[in-house]
């Protein structure tokens, strides 16, 4: 699994250029005046980890196979959005379906580039997204909450779950906080908010899109905005489109010296995943052999059978074991049979928790 990320924003904040370049495609027509993207467009990238490399040298593998991200660039929301203004019933519907929202600000000033409320205020953008998110939520529990209380005063023990976590969204909602404040008491609990699917109780991350020469530094509107993030627990990552989009159309070799040149160390899309993997709590591990080397997506905590389970279900269903061996281990003792020889190579259980890293070989029995 990778994780799928919806680009959200006002008309006109870049949006769809990032998407272009972060996708290297021209699949979402990027133009001067809303609405330019009517249907969501989908695009896939590979996940870049050099570990995956050396371990497929290492390895003799044929073939190398990176996770994958998904984004989706969603048609921009306008004030209303909650009561069907705009798009607005249609980008309710597409979020919905995301892992997490790229919640993209303008941060730059030009003026070529018209603004649809005629000023440049990531603060205050943010907020209309935001709010519309809030109400859509506030309106759907406040028709759901009732009829799970009276539910779960009959006795009904899974309505008393999802009425006391999706109550305590409601409340924040009403105080006009997002429901991803919600602290579920259990995993119950947890599981009831993730399946109620509230926009506002999906994770954050900020992308400030600056002008070229305040992408290395940002500049006083993506201060703002970290500062904003910093009270939310929201993610922030600083990148220019228009940089993203240059890149795009370089040769791989190129990219390193044009990025260096401007004072950066790598893409925004690299930026975007990392701060994406860490918002969304995941970890990668990987399987190496002579035919691949592919890297494998789980969440920070999962435990070897559902690390197993993400390649095939009937690994995860007929787990025997995981024969595990450290990146670090794998790379320095010459991969699996050098680092079996060094004591490297270890046998783990049903309870062992999946690790940055880790190059696995599951065995199984169904």
């Amino acid at each position: 699994m990778g994780f799928r990320c919806g680009i959200v924003g006002l008309p006109n904040v870049g949006k769809s250029t990032l998407f272009n370049a972060l996708t290297e495609t021209a699949a979402a027509q990027a133009a001067n005046y809303p609405f330019c993207t009517i249907e969501p467009n989908v695009g896939r990238v590979a996940v870049p980890d050099p570990r995956l490399q050396e371990i497929a040298r290492v390895a003799g593998s044929k073939a190398i196979i990176e996770t994958q991200l998904e984004f989706v660039d969603i048609a921009g929301l306008v004030r209303g959005a909650s009561k069907g203004e705009g798009l607005g019933n249609q980008f309710l519907a597409n979020i919905r379906e995301v892992d997490a929202i790229v919640h993209v600000l303008r941060c730059f000033e030009e003026g070529d580039v018209t603004h649809v409320e005629g000023r440049v205020d990531p603060i205050a953008d943010a907020e209309t997204v935001e709010t519309e998110l809030m109400l859509a939520d506030l309106e759907s529990l406040e028709k759901r909450v009732p009829n799970l209380v009276k539910k779960a005063q009959q006795g009904d023990k899974e309505a008393k779950i999802q009425a006391s976590v999706l109550g305590q969204a409601l409340e924040l909602l009403r105080a006009s906080k997002p429901a991803r404040l919600t602290e579920p008491r259990d995993p119950e609990e947890k599981l009831a908010l993730e399946r109620a699917q509230l926009l506002t109780a999906k994770p954050v991350l900020y992308v400030c899109n600056v002008d070229e020469g305040d992408a290395a530094t940002g500049n006083a509107h993506s201060a703002r905005v970290f500062e904003k993030a910093e009270a939310e627990g929201a993610g922030t990552v600083v990148i220019s489109a228009a940089i993203e989009a240059e890149i795009a159309t370089m040769p791989a070799e190129e990219r390193a010296e044009f990025l260096s040149d401007l004072g950066l160390e790598e893409t925004g899309l690299s930026r975007i995943i990392r701060a994406g993997y860490d918002l969304l709590h995941l970890i990668t591990f990987f399987t190496a052999g002579p035919k691949e080397a592919r890297a494998w997506t789980v969440e920070k905590g999962s435990k070897a059978p559902q690390a197993a389970g993400v390649i095939h279900t009937d690994f995860e269903r007929g787990f025997i074991r995981a024969e595990t061996i450290a990146f670090d281990d794998y790379i320095a003792h010459g991969g699996e049979t050098g680092a079996r020889d060094a004591g490297k190579l270890r046998s783990e259980g049903k309870e062992y928790v999946t690790k940055d890293g880790d190059v696995m070989l599951f065995r199984f029995n169904v």
